[in-house]
């Protein structure tokens, strides 16, 4: 194997320029989805004092087992005789949210070995047969799981955002008893989740966009030839009496 010659000029060509898109996507991808941490609360009152309301609070973030989060009283209030803590939210959605954060790591590890290779083993990735095909089977491979895992991911989030918002208080038991009164308070806002679900179809645009290039660079493609010199191999100039 060759050794290491740092060599930046592929980033310059759009082979090893968009690869530090799809690092830099990477990132966002995964930052804005395992980062979040939100909460929902409801206002709760007992028909005696309907005017002295508490605050219910459910804290939820990633991987987001909502059936993990309980509701949580003031400390040291019993708010109309409810043990608070016994009810959780609907739904767990850790499948679709982990599947969506693993992938964008990994993705963010291959552009890092990826680049390390454009930079530093060039000549050894061209005169390859091997490395640009995997190159273009990966890539391939990364489109087609960057739109599942974000189709996946995003109805996932369309149902969070259900399971936290205001039907919650239809869905909660104890505001169904006799003398409980309950209103939706709020529910943290989700801009950063909806900012991955961006940045997972920026990710399948970038790559699918990237395999051109990639398959470019295999033994699949090989330039035209139609024009070829008729001095090699054609018939020699007559030569002088």
């Amino acid at each position: 194997m060759s050794s290491f010659q740092l060599n930046l000029n592929p980033l310059k060509e759009p082979l090893g320029f968009i690869k530090v898109l799809e690092w830099i996507a990477s990132i966002f991808a995964f930052a804005t989805c395992g980062g979040f941490k939100g909460k929902t609360e409801i206002q709760v009152a007992c028909q005696s004092k309907p005017s002295d309301n508490k605050t219910i609070t459910a804290t939820f973030g990633y991987p987001f087992r909502l059936n993990e989060a309980s509701f949580q009283p003031p400390q040291g209030v019993n708010v109309c005789d409810v043990d608070w803590k016994s009810y959780v939210l609907i739904g767990d959605y850790s499948s679709s949210a982990q599947f969506y954060v693993t992938f964008a790591v990994f993705v963010f590890l291959y552009c890092i070995a990826a680049l390390l290779l454009y930079v530093g083993y060039m000549n050894l990735y061209r005169d390859s047969r091997k490395l640009p095909m995997v190159d273009f089977v990966v890539t391939l491979v990364a489109t087609f799981l960057w739109l599942v895992s974000t189709s996946a991911w995003a109805k996932a989030l369309t149902d969070i955002k259900t399971a936290t918002g205001r039907n919650i208080v239809q869905e909660l038991l104890p505001c169904k008893r006799p003398g409980v009164i309950c209103h939706f308070g709020s529910v943290t806002s989700m801009g950063s989740l909806n900012v991955s679900v961006i940045f997972g179809f920026l990710n399948m645009i970038l790559w699918g966009g990237n395999a051109w290039f990639v398959y470019k660079e295999t033994s699949l493609h090989s330039p035209s030839n139609t024009s070829t010199s008729h001095s090699q191999g054609g018939i020699p100039p007559p030569t002088g009496i």
